[in-house]
C-alpha cells in the first residue's frame, strides 16, 4: 500500500507539472531561459565562492560581466541582425516566388522529360506553394509559440532578473528540496537527482558551447562566400541548434534557398554553401558533439526526435526547448525503473531469480 500510495502521489505530481507547463507555456519562455542561465553559471558561481567571494558578491560579479558581454553585443551584432532580418523579411516573397519559377523550369525541360518527370512540372506551383506553406506555418507556429523571445522586456529583464534571484538561492534551494524528499528513499533519491544533474548539466552546458561555435562558423563561413543575410542565417542556424536537428535543417534550407536565387546558374557557389553545412554537420558530429556533450543525454535518437515533436505539439516553442533536458531526466528514471524491474519477481517469475554459483560466475567471467 506504501507503493501504491508512493505511485500515485508521484504519478499525480507529474501530471500537475505537465498541466501546469501547458496551461503557462505563453510566459513560461524568460523564466525557463533565466532558470537555464542560473544552471550554467552555478559552477562559476561556486568557484568563485572557493576563491574567496561570497554568494552575493559572486552572483553579482557575474551579472556584471554579462552585462558588459550583452551590451558588447547589442552594439556591434544585433544591429547588424536587426538589418539583415528587415532586408530578409522585405525580399522573402521575391525569394519563394524566383524558387518557383526555377523548379517549374527545371521540370519543365528536356531533362525533366528525358527522365521521364515532365508531368510533374504541371504540379509543381501546388508543390512549391505547399511546401512554402508548410515552412511559412512551421515559423509561423515558431514565432507565435515564441512570443516571449520576441517581447523585449521579457527577454532583456525578466531572464536577467530570474537567473540573478536563482543563481543566488541556487545552493539554498537544492537544500530545501533535499529536506523535502521522503527520507526512506533518500539515498535513491540523490543517486537518481545526481544521474540527471549530471546528464543535464552536459546537455545544457556542452550544447550551448556546441551552438555557440556552430553560430560563429556558419556565420563566418556564409558571411565569406558572400550570401546575403548570411551572418543572419548563420546565427539563427547556431542558436536554434540547441533544439537538436532544427538548427541544421532550417539553417541548410534557408542558406541553400537563397544561394538559388543570389547564384544560379553558378550551381559551384550552390555548392559552396551546401558544403559549408556539411563541413558544419560533420564538425558537429564528430569532434563537437562527441568532445562538448558526448553521451551524456543518454538516449537514442529516435527517441529524441519524438519527444522534439511531442513537447513542441503540448507546449510549442516552450516544449522544444525543454524537449532534450526533459527527455535526458526521463531516461534515467526509465532506465532506474528497468533495473528495478528486472531485478523483481515480476521479471524472474516466483521461481526468484537464479542463484549463481561461483565457479559458473568465473566461468562466464573467463569466456
Amino acid at each position: 500500500m506504501s507503493v501504491r500510495r508512493q505511485a500515485f502521489f508521484w504519478m499525480g505530481t507529474l501530471l500537475a507539472v505537465g498541466f501546469f507547463l501547458w496551461l503557462f507555456s505563453d510566459v513560461l519562455l524568460p523564466f525557463i531561459l533565466g532558470m537555464a542561465l542560473a544552471y550554467l553559471l552555478d559552477p562559476v558561481a561556486d568557484r568563485l565562492e572557493r576563491a574567496g567571494l561570497s554568494r552575493l558578491w559572486a552572483t553579482i560579479s557575474i551579472l556584471i560581466v554579462s552585462i558588459f558581454l550583452f551590451i558588447l553585443m547589442l552594439l556591434i551584432v544585433i544591429p547588424v541582425l536587426v538589418s539583415q532580418l528587415a532586408g530578409f523579411a522585405e525580399r522573402l516573397p521575391g525569394y519563394v516566388g524566383s524558387l518557383r519559377e526555377m523548379a517549374s523550369n527545371l521540370l519543365n525541360s528536356n531533362v525533366a522529360e528525358f527522365l521521364g518527370i515532365g508531368d510533374a512540372g504541371k504540379g509543381v506551383d501546388d508543390l512549391v506553394r505547399n511546401s512554402a506553406g508548410a515552412v511559412g506555418g512551421f515559423l509561423s507556429s515558431l514565432v507565435a509559440g515564441g512570443q516571449a523571445l520576441m517581447n523585449a522586456v521579457g527577454i532583456l529583464v525578466v531572464a536577467p532578473v530570474v537567473a540573478f534571484y536563482l543563481l543566488y538561492d541556487w545552493d539554498r534551494m537544492i537544500a530545501r528540496l533535499d529536506d523535502w524528499m521522503p527520507r526512506d528513499h533518500l539515498a535513491i533519491i540523490r543517486k537518481l537527482t545526481t544521474e540527471i544533474d549530471h546528464a543535464l548539466a552536459g546537455f545544457i552546458r556542452g550544447q550551448g558551447t556546441l551552438c555557440l561555435v556552430l553560430g560563429l562558423f556558419y556565420a563566418a563561413g556564409l558571411s565569406v562566400v558572400g550570401l546575403n543575410f548570411g551572418l543572419l542565417i548563420g546565427f539563427t542556424a547556431g542558436f536554434i541548434s540547441f533544439i537538436p536537428y532544427v538548427g541544421s535543417i532550417v539553417g541548410f534550407v534557408l542558406s541553400v534557398g537563397v544561394a538559388l536565387v543570389q547564384f544560379w546558374p553558378d550551381w559551384i557557389m550552390v555548392l559552396v554553401v551546401a558544403g559549408i553545412f556539411a563541413v558544419g554537420q560533420f564538425l558537429e558530429g564528430n569532434i563537437l558533439q562527441p568532445r562538448l556533450v558526448g553521451s551524456s543525454v543518454g538516449v537514442h535518437p529516435v527517441w529524441l526526435m519524438f519527444a522534439l515533436f511531442a513537447f513542441g505539439s503540448l507546449f510549442g516553442f516552450v516544449g522544444m526547448l525543454i524537449a532534450v533536458p526533459a527527455t535526458a531526466a526521463i531516461g534515467v528514471l526509465v532506465r532506474f525503473a528497468l533495473s528495478q524491474y528486472m531485478n523483481s519477481p515480476l521479471y524472474w517469475g516466483a521461481a526468484g531469480r537464479p542463484v549463481v554459483s561461483s565457479d559458473a560466475e568465473n566461468s562466464d567471467q573467463d569466456v
